[in-house]
């Protein structure tokens, strides 16, 4: 998210969302290491489940993927001057939300 960001006041508003984006790698990995011992699996096929909730707990990771990449977006347009850093803000809280809900999901 800091790349091609220089010192500022932009700059001093990421450091802080860039680095709980950044501890978050911790609780993903824990999410599918813990999806991988309910149900292990050596493909790519979601193993299935009661209910479908690995479905859920994937759908969840995959949504926060998305959200990071749509906050990495909003800082390009942040950076560019071409859009507020609100945005930024909102997706980087969607990508926590999403990451929350696939560990809730999982321990349920």
């Amino acid at each position: 998210m800091l790349e091609g960001v220089n010192d500022g006041p932009l700059y001093d508003n990421l450091v802080p969302l860039a680095n709980s984006l950044a501890e978050l790698l911790p609780r993903v990995r824990s999410v599918c290491a813990g999806a991988q011992a309910i149900a292990p699996s050596s493909g790519s096929d979601i193993p299935a489940s009661e209910g479908a909730y690995l479905n859920e707990v994937h759908r969840e990771l995959s949504r926060a993927g998305n959200a990071l990449a749509a906050a990495a977006e909003a800082v390009a347009m942040a950076r560019l001057a071409a859009g507020p850093f609100a945005a930024v803000e909102r997706r980087s809280h969607i990508v926590l939300a999403h990451v929350a809900e696939a560990e809730r999901l999982l321990h349920t």
